[in-house]
This record gives structure tokens, sequence and C-alpha cells, in this order.
């Protein structure tokens, strides 16, 4: 009786797992043997050659007593035919992020960048300025930072920080607030300017 056809092609792939698998334990069990020895050089195609010589041939399918704990054939012949050691594969790149041409990497160099300071902590509760003098109002302080530099875009944490008494929930409603009034302009998602940007003209 004729096996169907799907029946058999995915015992055929089973049965190639399992083989991988066990390939894969005995070429790491042969560069384990030999110190030093580097696993990627094992080859996968000399395992799988020399497990077909043993099922067609029955050769060394006995294990001798002696020779229990030891890599076996498979082991042997890998061990035998290694593969050349991994050379580095460094390739400079374009600015689109494609590989340039091949070149000889002779050196490379690492900066190492210094960590940005952490924000202060803000406080809990954000102070209450309706007592104080104008100048001294969190209002009018927001809106001097912002007009020291009209082009620059300040982010609510950025200004939250910078004066240390108030909250970000308090930041963000009064700087939406203020951006719906037209006394700031909101030029992008927590993005905040004194004014307004507009594109350069063509020449």
């Amino acid at each position: 009786m004729p096996v169907p056809h799907h029946i058999s092609s995915r015992t055929a792939k089973v049965a190639f797992t399992s083989f991988r698998r066990a390939a894969r334990t005995m070429m790491v069990k042969a560069a384990e043997s030999k110190p030093g020895t580097d696993p990627d050089r094992c080859c996968f195609t000399i395992a799988l050659q020399t497990a077909r010589d043993q099922v067609v041939q029955a050769a060394a399918v006995i294990t001798e007593p002696a020779d229990v704990g030891r890599v076996g054939l498979i082991g042997q012949r890998i061990l035998a035919r290694l593969l050349p050691p991994r050379r580095q594969r460094v390739s400079t790149r374009h600015d689109d992020g494609g590989p340039d041409t091949s070149r000889t990497i002779t050196g490379l160099g690492i900066n190492v960048l210094e960590p940005r300071e952490p924000h202060p902590q803000l406080p809990a509760v954000s102070r209450d300025d309706r007592n104080t003098a104008l100048a001294d109002r969190r209002r009018h302080r927001i809106l001097g930072l912002l007009e020291e530099d009209p082009a620059r875009l300040w982010r609510p944490c950025d200004i939250a920080s910078h004066f240390g008494d108030i909250t970000m929930e308090t930041m963000y409603r009064q700087l939406s607030r203020w951006a719906e009034t037209g006394l700031i302009h909101k030029l992008g998602p927590g993005l905040y300017a004194a004014t307004a940007r507009t594109p350069t003209p063509i020449a």
C-alpha cells in the first residue's frame, strides 16, 4: 500500500530535523574535544556525508567499549577537515546605509561620549505664584526664557527642569493653554517656541 505523499514529506522533514540536531551536537562535541577549536569551523557537509557512508556501508556502526566517550568516525572526519578560521567582516557604509566597496580595515576609532546630565528632580506640587510680583510669576519667566532664543524648540520637560518649581502636569497644561491663546506656538508634538517657523522661500 503506497504511503500518501503528504505523510512521506512530513516524515522526511522530521527525520532531517532530528538528524540535523544530532549532527550539530556531534560537531560541538568534536570541537570541544580539541581545545581552542571554534565550532564554526566544523563542516556540516562532512558530518552529513560521513553519516550517509556509515548507513550505506555499515562502517563503524558498532562502538567498541574502548571508544566510549570518544567523538567517533564523524567527529574524526570533522576534525580532520576543519574549515579555515572566519575572517573579520567589516565594511564602511554609504550615507544611504549600503555597504561601501570592500577595503582593508587597519584600525577602528572609538569615541566615548559623556552621558547627559540627568534632569533635576521635579517637585510633587507646583509653586503657587499667584501672590508674587509680576516678574516672578511663572508665565512671565517662561515667556522670557522662550524669547531669549525665539527659534529654539523647547520641550516641556526642559522648561520644567530649567525652573525646577513646577510639575510636568502643570507644565503641559499651561503650555497648551498659552499656545491656544497665541502667546507661544506649538510646532510639533511636545515642541514649543516663541515664534512660528515659516518656510524659507526658494530663491
